[in-house]
């Protein structure tokens, strides 16, 4: 999916329609003092084996796409709801 790398849209923070840069997320490595990851940590230990489905040749078609959209007046940041894709590119317009 081609996006371009600025579009005019509302901005939550100025309360108005304004140029918003699009900016695409880069994913953190999960933390391993989250409280599922310690519960999954604790049950996976030992003998037993996983807890959660292993999926074997098989991989999701597309991976979800977090982009973040950033007003040019007030250079606050805003999240809208997420899309699918399996490419995902900035263009410059």
């Amino acid at each position: 999916m081609k996006m371009p790398r600025t579009i005019k849209g509302y901005c939550p923070f100025c309360g108005k329609h304004s140029d918003l840069d699009i900016e695409k997320v880069k994913t953190k490595p999960r933390s391993e003092f989250r409280r599922g990851q310690r519960r999954f940590r604790r049950v996976s230990a030992g003998y037993g084996g996983s807890t959660r489905a292993i999926y074997k040749d098989r991989e999701k078609p597309t991976k979800r796409v977090y982009i973040r959209y950033r007003c040019r007046e007030c250079k606050k940041a805003h999240h809208r709801k997420n899309i699918r894709a399996k490419v995902f590119e900035l263009t410059e317009v």
